[in-house]
């Protein structure tokens, strides 16, 4: 749509409801939040951003919202805020109106961040560092904000509002999973409409995906630091606008593409989860950039030490930590996820350092001002939540924590299937739990089995493949001297340190990949798979590679082994076609109304009740029905018996009694192809490191 006419150059009172700038059809309001400025400036510039042709102080003030109408601005023009106050840096204070500032709720850019000095509040050449002042104008070194069109972010979008029972989560960076796929053109490559291209449709809807989880999708600024070595924040883990997708992966559609590709995953049965970043900025610590929350007021939106205001809390370790206890910090980011829901489609978020988010003056706190905000939203209540259950702040680890309405990355899950099939001691006792849902971390406080959300590898750290290939991460083309990334894998190399052409040791290797994605299918909970998982995708050892925007972490689709990916959505059908593989409560032994059976048993191999006691038990067996504490569960007539083992030898395994019914193998992880095969017998061989997965079929027996 395109909109004519000329800019009033006399700011009228306009409205503090709204904050960011909203075109009504003849002008634009502005609203912005500083609770400490002395005054904050509208600066208009041309179309190409590089003339400054308008500052206006913003007229009114209503409580700690500056704001302004002008008639005539039109969608599509650039603009930015200056603020002037104190610049006191140890009181907490770093106004200084030289610095072009970017609108909080700006939902697109006009050009590109950079690096120079000139975009600092202080002189990087003072002796006396961040206390000094540098007067130098920003703008030319900045992005800055532009008037949306209205039309461009409709507000009646709504999720699929999928189960969480039925949900199987493929965790991807938008760019990583297409630039490589010879199925999507060349053109939309790395881009949104890439993303949800026909082929990668396809792909997905065979493997079962039901909600694709982004790496970050808000637009980021990338780390000096990184800028320096010829590297950027690939990951997108450093977000500068919460309301803006990241441009780089725009394609032929511009900032249409996101609700365009949010759309076509709707239509093939697809949710959109997004990573999302409200725990800190791209502004960094006190020696870091003016870009944003630190010009217009850095007391009140970021967190600052008690007793030296000059410096940030860091309990995200990325150098500030915003204050998500502030009442408009904490509106700043519910209107974000409104928007993302309600503009753009999508239906969940997965809440990086989600700690953080939680943290009141006391500590953890799950029923603080955030959450009990988040969850009293009438929006956001309808969407998938998840919480990354950590941070590096005090009492950061929390997994279990979070309120009944959340999932969480589970962790201990991830580490328990790792140490299991390496061999560690005792791997056997705590993989039990993990088949379970982990019930002794998250059933309590009413909460669901799908509340663990169940992974063997994801972005950060290595892939499936190479927790077979490396015990040492390969970190070095991080430029950090092989020092960053995780110390502790719980990976196993069979021998060889990375690629090898042993035919024996390539089988292993296999077959763990399939124990593992087996043992994540068939656990009770959610489970999640990381893009490029499916068929044995590489990153040589990187794990932590959140700056390679390269072949390190595009998958190299020719590459990929179409037996695994073949293995994987079998996988995926079994756990679908059986609901016992995905209830909803968790399963304590109780017994069945129904038929006065337990809705899970233990066994060994032989047939008898298993020993826990074994420190060195390494095969084991679960039967599972429905739940007997549920309603659905109650009425579940399907059973599944799976047989885990991973000792050296081939066992003999005794079936449970089901006459006149029939046990099917339906899972075989020895075997690379998956055939259902009818068990004739109670008797039936299970190979050595090995889970085989059998389902009964009623009135089946001959």
């Amino acid at each position: 749509m395109t909109y004519h006419a000329t800019v009033s150059a006399t700011l009228e009172p306009g409205s503090p409801s709204r904050l960011g700038a909203h075109f009504d059809g003849g002008g634009t309001n502005f609203a912005v939040f500083s609770e400490h400025a002395e005054q904050v400036s509208l600066c208009l510039f041309s179309p190409d951003g590089t003339r400054e042709e308008m500052r206006l102080p913003l007229p009114e003030r209503t409580g700690a919202v500056w704001h302004g109408y002008l008639p005539g601005v039109q969608p599509g023009t650039v603009y930015g805020y200056r603020a002037s106050g104190p610049y006191a840096p140890e009181a907490g204070h770093r106004f200084n109106r030289n610095k072009l500032l970017i609108d909080p709720y700006t939902r697109e850019f006009h050009g590109v961040f950079t690096d120079h000095t000139a975009t600092f509040g202080y002189l990087h050449s003072a002796p006396e560092g961040d206390l000094s002042f540098d007067s130098r104008d920003s703008a030319p070194f900045v992005a800055k904000s532009v008037v949306s069109d209205p039309a461009l972010f409709p507000l009646d979008a709504r999720p699929l509002s999928k189960g969480w029972q039925d949900t199987l989560i493929y965790e991807a960076h938008v760019k990583g999973l297409t630039m490589r796929h010879p199925g999507v053109p060349e053109a939309l490559r790395g881009t949104y409409e890439g993303l949800a291209s026909p082929a990668m449709l396809d792909h997905l809807t065979k493997l079962g995906v039901t909600a694709v989880e982004l790496l970050p999708v808000q637009a980021i600024k990338s780390e000096g630091a990184l800028s320096g070595r010829g590297l950027i924040n690939y990951w997108g883990y450093n977000t500068v606008g919460f309301f803006a997708p990241e441009p780089r992966y725009f394609g032929p559609e511009g900032v249409r593409g996101f609700r365009a590709m949010v759309d076509r995953f709707h239509a093939a049965g697809i949710e959109v989860i997004l990573d999302v970043v409200y725990n800190h900025s791209a502004e960094g610590d006190h020696l870091g950039p003016t870009l944003s929350f630190r010009g217009l007021d850095n007391a009140s939106y970021y967190r600052l030490q008690d007793d030296a205001p000059r410096y940030y809390v860091n309990d995200t370790g990325c150098g500030n930590t915003l204050n998500v206890t502030h009442p408009f910090v904490t509106r700043m980011i519910l209107d974000s996820l409104r928007f993302w829901v309600q503009a753009m489609g999508v239906d969940g978020f997965r809440f990086d350092l989600a700690t953080t988010l939680c943290r009141e003056a006391d500590g953890f706190d799950r029923t603080g001002r955030f959450m009990t905000a988040l969850r009293q939203d009438p929006v956001l209540a309808e969407v998938k939540l998840i919480a990354e259950p950590w941070d590096i702040g005090p009492g950061g680890y929390q997994l279990g924590g979070f309120p009944a309405k959340f999932a969480e990355w589970n962790d201990r899950y991830r580490d328990t299937v790792r140490k299991f099939w390496r061999g560690d001691a005792h791997g056997a006792q705590e993989l039990g739990s993990a088949l379970l849902g982990t019930a002794y971390i998250f059933d309590k406080r009413g909460r669901r089995v799908w509340s663990s959300v169940n992974y063997a590898a994801s972005h950060d750290g290595y892939t499936l493949a190479d927790t077979t290939q490396y015990e040492e991460r390969h970190n070095e083309a991080n430029g950090e001297g092989n020092r960053d990334g995780h110390k502790v894998n719980y990976s196993d190399n069979f021998g060889v340190e990375g690629p090898s052409d042993d035919t024996a040791i390539r089988a292993q290797r296999a077959r763990r990949r399939r124990n593992m994605l087996a043992t994540v299918f068939l656990s009770q909970g959610t489970p999640m798979l990381l893009a490029g998982d499916e068929g044995g995708h590489t990153q040589n050892g990187n794990n932590n590679a959140y700056c390679q925007d390269n072949e390190t972490t595009w998958i190299d689709w020719a590459s990929l082994d179409p037996e695994q990916i073949a293995f994987t959505a079998a996988l995926s059908r079994v756990r679908r076609n059986n609901p016992v593989l995905r209830q909803m409560d968790f399963l304590h032994g109780a017994t069945r109304e129904t038929d006065r059976r337990k809705d899970v048993e233990w066994r060994g191999f032989d047939g008898k009740p298993l020993n826990w006691g074994d420190a060195e038990l390494a095969a084991l067996c679960l039967h599972l029905r429905g739940n007997a504490e549920s309603v659905a569960g109650k009425v579940m007539t399907d059973e599944v018996f799976l047989a885990f083992n991973r000792t050296g030898s081939d066992l003999d395994l005794v079936l449970p009694a089901t006459s006149p019914d029939l046990w099917v193998r339906e899972i075989d992880t020895s075997e690379t192809a998956q055939t259902p095969t009818p068990i004739v017998g109670e008797r039936i061989r299970v190979s050595a490191q090995s889970v085989s997965a059998f389902v009964l079929k009623r009135g089946s027996a001959q």
